[in-house]
Formats: structure tokens, sequence, C-alpha cells
């Protein structure tokens, strides 16, 4: 088994980041240290050490949702010493987040231990819809839409095209609906910075089929029956 491959099947971290820590060194197979990419090992035998813990392969897979707050980061430990999500998450197993969000937005956050579910989610060919609700200051105008559904061009960058939808103005606040299927960095607020919008609030509702409904903030639940029937098929349409 690739080296990488047994690491995501292990819940260290999705498979491009595994080949992050291999080639930084993070990785010994028989006390040796591995920065090869594509290194073959044998799952049953040899000893492989992840920033010196022990690496085995996951008896059980574990998917949840959580309702990330704002004021969380979504890495494992962080030199500023901010609140992770891994705060509000059970310890007893090696889980990580199927992408990220930033500091200040809150939502929803996919998180496992199965490697080929994160990779498959975060395949470019799945092309996965992320819906987000935004509340932004003031109104906004038909020519404001029109330039986000075409692709904001931020500093001689031209950001992916965005489905926007007003939901409703109160007289001092909008809330829309944005949905994208790229994900660039911080790509919602670039979008409303570039046509001088403030956001007041930044949530992530859906990624693809599963939705954070009405779950509590900084809690988390269990995939349902149906999403795990999901999980399996998205497994097998990319992995």
């Amino acid at each position: 088994m690739r080296l990488n491959k047994f690491l995501s099947s292990a819940g260290v971290a999705s498979r491009r980041k595994c080949d992050e820590l291999i080639s930084q060194g993070k990785i010994t197979v028989n006390g040796k240290v591995v920065t090869e990419l594509g290194t073959i090992i044998d799952e049953k035998k040899d000893k492989v050490l992840a920033f010196g813990e022990p690496v085995s392969l996951q008896n059980e897979f574990i998917y949840l949702k959580l309702h990330k707050p704002k004021g969380y980061i979504c890495s494992a430990a962080d030199e500023k010493g901010r609140k992770t999500i891994y705060e509000l998450l059970p310890k007893e197993h090696r889980l990580f987040s199927i992408g990220r969000l930033d500091y200040n937005t809150e939502g929803l956050i996919l998180v496992t231990n199965d490697g080929d579910f994160a990779k498959a989610m975060s395949h470019p060919s799945f092309e996965i819809e992320k819906e987000y609700i935004v509340t932004i200051e003031g109104r906004i105008s038909e020519s404001e839409l029109a330039v986000m559904r075409a692709g904001v061009v931020e500093k001689g960058e031209r950001l992916p095209k965005a489905k926007v939808t007003p939901i409703k103005f109160d007289g001092k606040l909008t809330r829309l609906s944005v949905i994208i299927d790229e994900g660039k960095n911080r790509q919602i607020r670039r979008m409303f910075e570039a046509i001088n919008k403030n956001i007041v609030l930044l949530k992530r509702v859906s990624v693809g089929p599963f939705l954070l409904g009405g779950l509590v903030r900084g809690k988390y639940k269990e995939f349902t029956k149906e999403e795990l029937g999901l999980v399996e098929e998205i497994k097998n349409y990319i992995v």
C-alpha cells in the first residue's frame, strides 16, 4: 500500500496533507524517516510513526457534522493560542476536518477519520457545492449581484462564479444565499469586499448533500443512516 494512502486511511489527515507530512520528514517507517512520495509499505508488518506516534489502520470510521462557532480555527493547534474545533470533538479518535472555515466564519464542518471519503469530497471532478448564508450591511443592487454571479475581479484575478440569491432586506441588513463549488481561500469574504460590502455574519449551511440543519453552535452529531449511504456513494464515485 502507498504510504500516503495508509496514513490517510488511518485517519492521520487527507491524502494531500499526508504527502506534505511525508515531504516534511514527519513520518518514519521502521525507525527511518521517509520523505519520498510514492513509498510502498507493508501495512501488516511495517511500523509507521507520525509525529512520533504509532499509526494503524482504523477498525471503525467516524463521520460527524460539527457546527463550528466563530472564534475557532480548524487546525489541530495554533501558535497564537486560539481555540480549535478539536476542543469541541471527541478525543478518543484521530479526526480531521474536510476543508476549513476561517476564524470568523461559522457553520457546517464535516469531520472524519476516513481518508478516502475526505479525498472524494475534495476531488475537483466532484465539483461539490457549498451554500453560505451571508448577512451584510445595507442593500445590494442588481448590478452588484450580476458582478458576483459573473465572477468578481479582485486585484487582477477573477474569482469563480457564484450563485447569489437575496433572501431578505430588513431596512438595515440584507441576507443572501451564496453557493460556490470551488472554494478559493476566503472566497466569500473577498467577493463582498470587492464590491465594498461589509459582512456581519457568514455561515455555511451545506456541503454537498450534507446539511447543517438545526445543529446548535459548538455541537456535533453523527451522520444519519441516510448520510452514511451517501458516504459510500461518494467514495464509489471517486475512489
